[in-house]
């Protein structure tokens, strides 16, 4: 592998001890309070104006004379996930979900990570400040995990705020090999749609069946036949994911209940192919419905990440500035991924090119145990410091710091 990125030894020091704290101290999407003060400490600190939009969601812009305007966004928001890497500064906090759950949190996800690399881009821009000039926007956003943080960010005037950029970076650990970067030219991650489908029965006695209209006989058969969809009604070339989670009815096993509940996400690279789904989703609920006697079901929508999709021209350049400075044997193309993100919405909201990509966070030893590699939202998901977080620093920098004037 090409000579490992290093960063200075302050720099290193300060950004492993940013990290351990952050990730002892996850809060759940849309309540990063603790985290934005953080943030907004740190990034004062170092010259950056920051404004805080969307709630928990902060800004830090740093001008620096006439020049282009580059904008650059890391996610802060946690996971309700029991840690259990066994990790000195392991997270043992809780949270409070939405309904009223209290839950443990962990950054699952490497949101942890996404920060300290932004604010260790950030310090090596301020302290190069002579080496360039123009505009550097770095959003700090929440609520990424449940698509409300971009959204959130918009809708409270986030490019009226603040200089709206030319283009827009972002980036995300991966569980891949600690080092390296690879990203896609084209879709980049998939929009998803989560729906919420109530089937309504008629609720009586397990032993007279015949009375009852039961809803969960009827969202099984709902949920079978969502399966050919993708199997059955797409082309093979179309891809497609669509699944069934979750399932509740009922509070006892001799009573058919009145109400089924189940909940279906769906993932797809194209427009077209996703208004093929929807429709057909509900074309099926409300059809076996019918062939039940049953009433119309109620389909809600749950929430809606957009398509990430990395410009091509931007993308060849980012990946010439990666190359270089990181070496070729540690950048590589990566092909469209099922995941979603809501960092779509940021570019798109203004009409300007993005490039999001992923840098890999575990060793070569533990990717090569027999059993599963624990990956992003699993409790034992643990990157390793380093190279992860000066190979990440230096990507945002470079990145960024290429686009300047």
């Amino acid at each position: 592998m090409t000579g490992v990125t290093t960063l200075p030894e302050d720099l290193t020091t300060d950004l492993h001890d940013l990290y351990r704290h952050l990730h002892a101290h996850p809060e759940l999407s849309m309540q990063e309070s603790a985290t934005a003060e953080l943030i907004e400490e740190r990034m004062g600190a170092l010259g950056y104006e920051t404004t805080r939009i969307g709630g928990t969601g902060v800004v830090a812009v740093l001008t620096n004379g006439e020049g282009p305007v580059i904008g650059f966004r890391a996610d802060t928001d946690g996971l309700p996930v029991a840690e259990a890497t066994g990790l000195d500064y392991a997270s043992t906090d809780r949270g409070t979900l939405p309904d009223g759950t209290d839950v443990p949190v962990m950054h699952a996800c490497g949101h942890d990570t996404h920060m300290t690399a932004a604010i260790g881009a950030a310090t090596l821009l301020q302290q190069s400040r002579e080496s360039w000039s123009g505009t550097v926007v770095l959003v700090f956003q929440p609520g990424e995990e449940t698509a409300a943080g971009a959204v959130a960010m918009l809708e409270d005037g986030l490019w009226d705020k603040v200089p709206r950029p030319e283009v827009m970076f972002a980036q995300h650990l991966s569980a891949d090999l600690a080092g390296t970067v690879n990203l896609s030219t084209g879709p980049a991650l998939a929009m998803a749609d989560s729906l919420e489908v109530v089937v309504h029965g008629r609720g009586g006695h397990g032993s007279r069946p015949e009375s009852t209209i039961d809803p969960v006989v009827l969202a099984a058969h709902m949920i079978v036949r969502l399966q050919s969809l993708v199997s059955r009604e797409l082309a093979a070339q179309d891809a497609a994911v669509l699944t069934v989670a979750t399932i509740h009815a009922g509070m006892k096993e001799n009573i058919i209940p009145a109400e089924a509940v189940f909940t279906i996400n769906v993932r797809t690279l194209d427009e077209r192919v996703r208004q093929q789904v929807l429709a057909g989703i509900r074309r099926i609920v409300s059809a076996e419905a019918a062939a039940s006697g049953a009433p119309e079901p109620e389909v809600r929508e749950l929430y809606t990440f957009p398509l990430v999709h990395n410009d091509e021209e931007t993308s060849a350049a980012v990946t010439e500035v990666l190359v270089a400075a990181l070496g070729a044997d540690r950048v590589s193309p990566r092909v469209p991924q099922m995941g979603s993100e809501d960092f779509g919405a940021l570019p798109e909201a203004i009409g300007v090119p993005g490039v999001y990509w992923f840098f890999g966070g575990l060793p070569q030893d533990v990717i090569d145990l027999p059993e599963p590699t624990p990956s992003n939202h699993s409790p034992f998901f643990a990157p390793v410091l380093e190279p992860t977080l000066s190979t990440a620093t230096t990507a945002a920098y470079e990145v960024i710091r290429s686009r300047l004037g």
